[in-house]
């Protein structure tokens, strides 16, 4: 089996800084010991936090991540791993800010951590930034040897209603790697498909380094001009949580 592959062969450096955040749920002891050689990690990278709520505190919490539209996100997609979550006596917060950086260890390292606290009493995680809940086995089945390091499996592609019957295709997820999410309107119903490969396409190359400048042109077959981008949006616009790179669909 191929190693994990963390490595960023299409960077160059963007003033963005990266953004980690992870809840765990569960119950830990009170200093936990961690196994992280079993996970690949050396640790926390440097800017990275863990902030430890206990139950007391929990039911006053204003960041709680079950509660409010997000809550009901989480709930709708596992119920599962809800109740475990909501049952939990105990949650620890992963966050910090990375400077951009030209490999994805920082990722790795953080990720490790977060296994091996689900080793020593960690029953639930919630990834916000991909609106999405996992049990700790849900975590393991989806973040093995083969699959934690492909960008794709940390980002969120969405397909929404657009203007005029046409449909929205857009991320979520990529303040991770310190590059902006994907937003393509206007997408015709009978291309949505190939339009989701080609959001996911961008986001994978963006993932591993690559930086697309204002008015750059991505080439697709059928499109002449191909498709057109435009850098936009600000860190509080709340479709992303994240810079975005506008395209619309051109035919």
């Amino acid at each position: 089996m191929a190693a994990p592959d963390w490595t960023r062969p299409h960077w160059s450096r963007d003033e963005a800084k990266a953004m980690l955040v992870y809840f765990v749920f569960g119950e830990f002891p009170a200093e936990p010991k961690l196994d992280l050689t079993a996970h690949g990690s050396r640790g926390l990278p440097q800017g990275v936090e863990i902030l430890r709520i206990p139950k007391d505190r929990l039911a006053h919490w204003e960041g709680h991540p079950l509660r409010g539209a997000i809550g009901e996100i989480l709930r709708e997609g596992n119920r599962d791993a809800f109740e475990l979550a909501r049952k939990a006596p105990e949650c620890l917060m992963l966050r910090g800010e990375l400077a951009d950086a030209d490999s994805l260890a920082y990722l790795r390292d953080t990720l490790g951590v977060l296994a091996a606290l689900l080793d020593v009493g960690g029953v639930a995680v919630v990834d916000p930034q991909i609106l999405e809940m996992f049990s700790a086995d849900d975590w393991r089945a989806r973040y093995t040897a083969d699959t934690i390091a492909a960008p794709r499996s940390h980002v969120l592609v969405l397909c929404q209603d657009d203007a005029g019957g046409s449909a929205w295709i857009k991320t979520r997820g990529m303040r991770k790697f310190a590059r902006p999410d994907i937003s393509l309107r206007r997408v015709p119903q009978a291309e949505v498909q190939r339009a989701g490969a080609i959001a996911a396409r961008l986001a994978d190359l963006q993932a591993r380094g690559m930086r697309f400048g204002d008015d750059s042109t991505v080439d697709v077959e059928g499109l002449p001009g191909g498709l057109k981008i435009k850098r936009g949006g600000s860190l509080d616009d709340p479709e992303f949580n994240n810079t975005h790179l506008a395209i619309e669909w051109e035919t």
